[in-house]
């Protein structure tokens, strides 16, 4: 049985920080043109209530943005690296459209713009071993989606990894095209991020109307638990 485990050197960093899953099964992940409609209303509705995160005048001083930004700052990025609740925030503080991709991933951003939290899913049957969070050595392999390179990890990055090398660089920055979720996605591991307690209670509030929207959406049982420092791991 996989499992999700954040590793010790991890904690050091962020001791305060919790990790929402959820996980699903038995998922008809494809694209449905008749429900179009619903994904593009879902993803504007999640960008009207990210305005609430968005009142500074200037962008990077909205709180949000300012923790994630310092988050980042205790460990080795890639330059120019953000946390993903970022580039959707800035997307939303332009008024672009966000367009559907497919279900999962429309249904997380939605979720993480709503709650100004950071969201990414998973294909678990393309994990190989366990799925790990925590420093990188360097070197970790990695192919970013829309690129045909290898970008390995830095040394002391914070990465998502497997036995096969890094599954989501700097956080939830960057996602690893051989684990991303896809139309043939069938289980997934879907993970809300937070590193405070004020963070944490949206997170916690989000991982519950995740659950809701993705047993409504796809009529299965999801499962879920929060990942601690005195609770690192679950299974998948």
């Amino acid at each position: 049985m996989k499992k999700i485990k954040v590793d010790e050197n991890f904690w050091k960093l962020f001791p305060d920080a919790k990790l929402f899953i959820v996980t699903a099964s038995g998922l008809n992940n494809h694209i449905n043109e008749a429900q179009e409609a619903y994904f593009a209303d879902l993803l504007a509705k999640g960008k009207k209530e990210a305005q609430k995160f968005l009142i500074a005048e200037t962008f990077s001083q909205n709180e949000v943005i300012q923790e994630w930004r310092q988050a980042f700052s205790q460990f080795k990025t890639k330059k120019g690296a953000r946390s993903s609740i970022e580039a959707l925030l800035k997307r939303a503080s332009q008024d672009r459209i966000f367009h559907p991709i497919n279900p999962l991933v429309d249904i997380y951003n939605s979720i993480s713009l709503k709650y100004g939290v950071p969201c990414g899913g998973e294909d678990i049957d393309t994990i190989v071993g366990d799925l790990h969070l925590g420093k990188a050595k360097g070197g970790e392999s990695f192919q970013p989606l829309g690129a045909d390179e290898d970008a390995p990890a830095l040394p002391d990055e914070i990465i998502y990894y497997d036995e096969k090398g890094a599954v989501c660089r700097c956080f939830n920055w960057r996602e690893a095209k051989r684990t991303m979720l896809q139309e043939t996605t069938t289980a997934a591991v879907l993970v809300i991020e937070a590193i405070n307690d004020k963070q944490a209670q949206r997170a916690h509030a989000a991982m519950l109307e995740l659950q809701q929207l993705i047993e409504t959406y796809f009529e299965v049982k999801t499962s879920s638990g929060i990942l601690t420092k005195t609770k690192p791991e679950q299974k998948l």
